[in-house]
C-alpha cells in the first residue's frame, strides 16, 4: 500500500542539476556559483569562440607573407587527349570547335571562362580550334595532325 511519504519519482524523471541564482537557502545564494568579479560575473555576459583573453589573438601573431594576385586569368584546362577522345566518340568533322561547342561535348563547364589547351596525351584527329590560349606543344600536336589552332 502506497503512503503519501513513500512516494518517489520515477527512475530517470529528474535531472539532477545545480538550481542557481534561488537564494541564500540554496547554498549557492549570492554570487550563484560565478565568482566574485570578472567578465563572466555579469548578466549577458559572453566571449567570442576566438577571445583569448587579452592575449595577441592567433591571426595576429602569425605572420603574413605571400601575394595573390586577384587579377589573375583561371583558364579552363582541356588536353588534346581529351580531344582525341572526343574526336572518336562523336566522330568530329572539319567543323570550328569554339567555346560553346567545347562545353556542348562536355569539355569545359563554362562557355564564358577563358579555354586554355594543354598538350597530355596524343592526338590523331584533325581538330580546329577557337580558344584563349594554348601551350607550344599543343600547337605543335595539333597542327602535325592535320588540324588548326587559332587564339581569340
Amino acid at each position: 500500500m502506497d503512503i503519501l511519504s513513500n512516494l518517489k519519482y520515477a527512475e530517470g524523471s529528474r535531472k539532477n542539476r545545480k538550481r542557481v541564482g534561488r537564494g541564500e537557502g540554496s547554498n549557492r545564494g549570492g554570487t550563484s556559483t560565478r565568482g566574485m568579479n570578472g567578465q563572466m560575473s555579469r548578466s549577458g555576459a559572453n566571449k567570442k569562440s576566438w577571445f583569448e583573453g587579452g592575449q595577441m589573438p592567433l591571426q595576429r601573431r602569425t605572420p603574413k607573407f605571400g601575394f595573390t594576385n586577384i587579377f589573375k586569368t583561371h583558364y579552363q584546362i582541356v588536353n588534346v587527349n581529351s580531344l582525341q577522345r572526343v574526336a572518336d566518340e562523336k566522330k568530329l568533322g572539319n567543323d570550328v570547335l569554339n567555346a560553346v561547342s567545347l562545353k556542348s561535348l562536355g569539355l569545359v563547364s563554362s562557355a564564358k571562362q577563358p579555354i586554355k589547351i594543354l598538350a597530355k596525351g596524343e592526338l590523331k584527329a584533325k581538330v580546329n580550334l577557337e580558344v584563349h590560349a594554348f601551350s607550344g606543344k599543343a600547337k605543335e600536336k595539333i597542327e602535325a595532325a592535320g588540324g588548326s589552332i587559332k587564339k581569340i
